[in-house]
């Protein structure tokens, strides 16, 4: 009896799960042709995958999750995958080249997530690309509640203008990477001077800063480069985001699980100068703290002793490491001003010496890498190749000697056989004299003629 009603347990989870796993599946449409000629009735966030992609199955979980949380929160977005392979030619209209691409298709609209792939990042970035452009703020109490939500908030101030529309148009373009807010003057805190309107504030870091064209210059690119608070905890993705800023990214690179002080007075001067010097570096510096050096590492094809501080250049690869030891705000300050001014010595860069290094780092750090994971899979992969291409050298070597050997064998065999049949036959004595005679020009033979009757 026990052992029945056990089986009618798992029968009854195995029900359960199944059904789990198919209101999974409800949730997230598998699209096909029909999808180019019905997309633009609805919003779609579209995972394009391809079956063998293991990056791909990785995200399946995931995506399952986003659909039925887009669905339970009632958001008009609807949520499909498509395999990539199968539908190519659709595929390539909306500008897939890798897997997986995740889309948000609206209107004639295609925008790109390059996110960080869990629920919360795709769902937040859904939300935001599939609402309005530009979110207005009425009153002081919305503006305060959506301030605390967001750490880096981008207002436009001020009526119809030419600033508005090249405003409407910056959002369109960035919308994937921060939102976008309208207001009135009285709507503001405060704290809040405008030289003049209209206007775009960027509210961060318990402060903000207002653009000016002729300092700043593109908008397009001011906001690009304020879309960031002014210290972060850099990891590769988001210095990677950072490379479109233009900005140079001063980074302590620590450990975060060593609590000494040298680690967390390295943090501390960097978030200092981050703070306490804001308004000197903010056009031209991006500030943070990365937890261990093995990204960084590979980053300057270099070993980085922790704790230690790096100022990079992300748009030509250079670097900067401090010439002296780092003891306190001051030093750091001096250190970034050697920067702006050129004093303090770069290093790499993108130049052709610094390519083939590249070339040859990433070929032994993947070598390197796979005898680590795998002796035995490192050993097939590259000590077979080498092994087929030493055997063909052999062969190759061998062959050449042993057919040299043998056409000396066979020169040596011919010329013996030659001395000996010079005697040969008296025959075949007079055939060669012959022969001779018939070289010989007409004057010759009569000379030889008169010669033979002296003789005689």
């Amino acid at each position: 009896m026990a052992a029945a009603g056990e089986r009618r347990q798992l029968l009854g989870a195995a029900v359960v799960l199944a059904l789990v796993l198919a209101s999974d599946a409800v949730f997230v449409e598998d699209l096909d042709e029909s999808f180019k000629e019905n997309r633009k009735d609805d919003i779609w966030l579209v995972d394009f995958y391809a079956p063998w992609c293991g990056h791909c199955k990785k995200l399946e979980p995931v995506w399952n999750e986003v659909g039925i949380e887009m669905k339970n929160m009632g958001s008009p977005v609807k949520v499909g995958k498509m395999d990539a392979t199968s539908f190519s030619s659709i595929a390539s209209e909306f500008g897939v080249r890798g897997y997986p691409t995740i889309k948000l298709l609206k209107g004639d609209l295609a925008y790109n997530y390059r996110g960080p792939r869990t629920k919360d990042d795709i769902i937040e970035f859904a939300n935001r690309v599939a609402g309005p452009l530009i979110r207005p703020l009425p009153s002081q109490l919305l503006f305060e509640h959506v301030q605390k939500r967001h750490r880096v908030l981008f207002v436009y101030v001020g009526g119809e203008s030419p600033l508005k529309e090249k405003y409407i148009e910056v959002a369109s373009e960035l919308i994937v990477y921060t939102y976008f807010f309208s207001a009135s003057e009285d709507v503001l805190p405060e704290y809040v001077t405008l030289p003049e309107l209209p206007a775009v504030v960027v509210f961060k870091d318990g402060t903000y800063f207002v653009y000016d064209e002729y300092e700043d210059g593109d908008l397009s690119s001011w906001i690009n480069r304020e879309r960031f608070q002014g210290y972060l905890n850099v990891d590769g993705f988001t210095l990677y985001e950072l490379g479109d800023t233009g900005k140079l990214v001063a980074i302590a690179v620590i450990d975060d699980k060593n609590s000494s002080v040298e680690h967390t007075r390295l943090k501390s001067i960097i978030q200092e100068v981050a703070r306490d010097y804001r308004d000197h570096f903010h056009r031209d510096f991006q500030f943070g703290h990365m937890d261990g050096n093995d990204y960084i590492n590979s980053l300057l094809m270099d070993d980085l002793t922790i704790p230690t501080i790096v100022v990079l250049n992300t748009s030509n690869q250079q670097y900067f490491l401090p010439d002296r030891h780092i003891e306190n705000t001051e030093d750091m300050v001096k250190f970034i001003n050697n920067i702006l001014d050129g004093t303090a010595e770069a290093q790499g860069g993108d130049g052709v010496l610094q390519r083939i290094k590249r070339i040859i780092y990433d070929a032994k750090s993947t070598v390197v890498s796979v005898f680590k994971s795998s002796p035995l899979l490192g050993c097939f992969l590259f000590g077979l190749p080498l092994g087929v291409i030493s055997i063909m050298c052999y062969g190759i070597y061998t062959a050449d000697t042993d057919g040299g050997i043998d056409e000396n064998e066979a020169t040596k065999k011919e010329n013996g056989n030659r001395e000996l049949t010079d005697e040969g036959s008296e025959e075949e004595r007079e055939e060669e004299k012959k022969e001779k005679y018939a070289e010989l020009s007409d004057g010759e033979l009569k000379q030889k003629s008169i010669l033979e009757k002296k003789k005689d």
